[in-house]
């Protein structure tokens, strides 16, 4: 099911992402969204370009951004709302990772060359060269490359992404999260900020945190929500794409016993992620409830 609330979309301006703010707001008035947010990874550029043209849309745009950090040894992303995105607070995290950014990609080529892949810094220029940040490369351009290569047509770490196969569905983003993610062979550290930093910055520019897609980011340390929340997060991303509707449920009540806001977002990527579409995050509550109950806290 399709709401027509998305607060969660990514652009070219994400690592990961594929299409401009421009495109991604004609996209959204195509699909019939009337409330938007794009929150690039730790960068918030898209906003000034998307949030003029989303109004003579009509539609309704909350500046947004993903921003990473850590909690307790866990990676999370943490979802900034209504903020200043001119401050120059979001600048200073963008440049922070753009100065690792390319130490970090070398260093996970030869991390996906010791798995026995013959791929070359050539490979990755060649993928990259018209994008935004045409000089980081993450897991999702790994797969990318690896699976379009012939000559690993029938390699058997590559099959459970081929058409049909158990990990096909998303799988760019798939390949991510089982080889390039936390724990995983290909992980290489990112020096990112604490959580606790993150939100206080956040609230400092008027915005409100989120806890993005905890289904994905927390896997086996769910135990660990409650100690998240008590940090000061103002709500829950608890419908996406990511999550089950039992997953989406356990999240939205998580939120709804601490008192905190419950949103919603299909972290639309593109390409990384195929078979999501704007709008595609399985809420089980209507898109006039969510508006006027629970994001009612994210409009000024």
């Amino acid at each position: 099911m399709k709401s027509a609330i998305d607060l969660h979309l990514h652009s070219c301006y994400s690592d990961d992402g594929e299409v401009s703010p421009q495109e991604l707001v004609i996209k959204c008035k195509n699909n019939d969204i009337q409330i938007m947010a794009i929150a690039d990874h730790n960068c918030v550029r898209a906003n000034g370009e998307a949030q003029s043209m989303a109004l003579a849309a009509g539609i309704t745009y909350i500046p947004a951004v993903e921003i990473d950090c850590t909690f307790n040894g866990t990676n999370l992303h943490i979802l900034g709302y209504g903020i200043d995105y001119n401050s120059p607070d979001f600048e200073i995290i963008e440049n922070d990772i753009t100065k690792q950014s390319s130490e970090v990609s070398y260093k996970m080529l030869l991390a996906t060359q010791k798995l026995g892949f013959g791929i070359s810094r050539d490979d990755m220029s060649s993928l990259t060269e018209n994008m935004y940040w045409n000089d980081r490369w993450t897991g999702e351009m790994f797969a990318e490359v690896l699976l379009n290569k012939h000559e690993y047509k029938n390699h058997k770490l590559l099959l459970p992404y081929r058409p049909g196969e158990s990990r096909s569905d998303n799988p760019y983003v798939n390949f991510y999260w089982d080889f390039y993610s936390q724990g995983k062979p290909c992980y290489v550290e990112m020096l990112y900020p604490t959580l606790e930093h993150i939100v206080e910055i956040i609230h400092e520019n008027g915005g409100k945190a989120i806890l993005a897609h905890p289904g994905a980011s927390l896997k086996d340390n769910g135990k660990i929500l409650n100690d998240i929340i008590s940090k000061g997060i103002d709500g829950i991303e608890a419908f996406s794409s990511y999550h089950s509707p039992s997953a989406a449920f356990k999240f939205y009540k998580a939120a709804i016993n601490n008192n905190i806001l419950v949103t919603c977002g299909s972290d639309y990527h593109g390409k990384t992620k195929p078979s999501i579409s704007i709008g595609q995050h399985g809420c089980l509550i209507s898109d006039e409830e969510m508006q006027s109950g629970f994001l009612s806290g994210l409009f000024k």
